[in-house]
Formats: C-alpha cells, sequence, structure tokens
C-alpha cells in the first residue's frame, strides 16, 4: 500500500497492468486493500475502478499481442518463467475450444490462468473483434467484484477481527503452509522423476 499513497491512481494502473501480464502479484489482494481504503475515504471510488479496468484491460491487450506476435515457439521457450509450459498451453487451447467467451470472461478470477488465456487467444489468432470485448467486460466485472468484495470487508472488519482473532496463530500457519506448498511439491516430484528415470536406465554389461 506504500506504492499506492506515494502513485495514487497511477500505481494502481501499473500494478495490475504488471499482474495481468504474468508478474507474479496478488492482484486480487490488492484490490480488495483498494476497496478498503475507499470505504476509509482515501481513495475515491470511480477513480479506483477506472485505473484498475484501464491497467487490466491493458495488461490482457498485451499479453495478447505478445501472443499473437511472437507465435508457440516463443512463448513456450519463455513462458518456464511464467510457469507456461507447451503442455500447459495446449490445454488452455482445449479449454477454450470447449468454454469460449467463458474462458476469457472469467478467467480472470484464476490467478495464473488470466495471462494465459490472452497469451493462447494470442497464440491460436483469434481475432481481435472476438477477444476485446469478453476480455475488456471481465475486466470490469473482476475488478469491480474485488474492490466491492474490499468495501464490504472494512464495513464488517470490527465483527471479522472478533471471530477471527481467537485463530489468528492457525491462520498465519496455514498461510505459511500455503506459500510453502507448492515449491515442497515440485521438489518432491523433481525428485521422484529423477528416481524413477535412473531406476530406468539398465546397468551396463560387463563384458
Amino acid at each position: 500500500m506504500q506504492f499506492l499513497d506515494h502513485y495514487g491512481y497511477f500505481g494502481l494502473f501499473v500494478l495490475l497492468l504488471l499482474g495481468i501480464v504474468g508478474i507474479p502479484l496478488p492482484d486480487e489482494a490488492l484490490l480488495s486493500l483498494v476497496g478498503i481504503a475507499i470505504h476509509k475515504g482515501h481513495m475515491n471510488f470511480w477513480g479506483s475502478l477506472t485505473a484498475a479496468w484501464l491497467g487490466s484491460i491493458c495488461g490482457i491487450s498485451l499479453s495478447y499481442v505478445i501472443g499473437r506476435v511472437v507465435g508457440r515457439g516463443v512463448v513456450t521457450r519463455f513462458g518456464r518463467f511464467l510457469h507456461l509450459t507447451e503442455e500447459r498451453l495446449f490445454k488452455v487451447e482445449r479449454y477454450m475450444e470447449r468454454f469460449g467467451w467463458m474462458m476469457i470472461f472469467f478467467g480472470y478470477f484464476v490467478p495464473g490462468l488470466r495471462h494465459v488465456t490472452a497469451l493462447t487467444a494470442g497464440v491460436t489468432r483469434m481475432k481481435y473483434r472476438i477477444f476485446a470485448p469478453f476480455a475488456y467486460a471481465g475486466a470490469l466485472f473482476w475488478a469491480l467484484t474485488f474492490l466491492l468484495l474490499g468495501q464490504y470487508v472494512s464495513h464488517r472488519l470490527h465483527r471479522i477481527e472478533e471471530i477471527v482473532y481467537p485463530f489468528r496463530y492457525w491462520i498465519i500457519v496455514l498461510v505459511v503452509l500455503s506459500l510453502i506448498a507448492p515449491f515442497v511439491y515440485r521438489v518432491i516430484r523433481k525428485r521422484r522423476l529423477a528416481k524413477l528415470t535412473f531406476q530406468d536406465v539398465p546397468p551396463e554389461s560387463k563384458e
């Protein structure tokens, strides 16, 4: 929030643009915090919604353009930095073929998916006039949802604090575990794969 305190609505625009492109930022938490700030009178609702929406649509458009211009090869080659593999791209393509506009519209609500749907739309050369309306409407709905959620939480914060306070340490433990669990899973999976690969290698025959 210090970044927002200093840069205001422009800071919100930049953070959401980067988050939508694929930089690992807590976009939903950010919007909720802005909603709390709105409720407390520190930020304006319409200014925040406009900045959030513009940042989101610029980010999603940039992801689409990147996918369309550089193509599948470059996207999958450098996609590992965004946890985007050829297999994952293929799965998203299949889902987009099945669910179409719903993947673009509701993809914002799935962290790690929104920028992949835009890249996939670009890679598959989906027409921009089809992509844009659903992507931009989805961005507005997503931003509005979490801004309103933040305002509601702020309104109910005192009651929530009374309920949560006795369980605060358990909540901290759960948050920490949720953060480290994916990394632990990857390490264990890599070790298992390495072990299986080693076992599959036939021993050298002695002459």
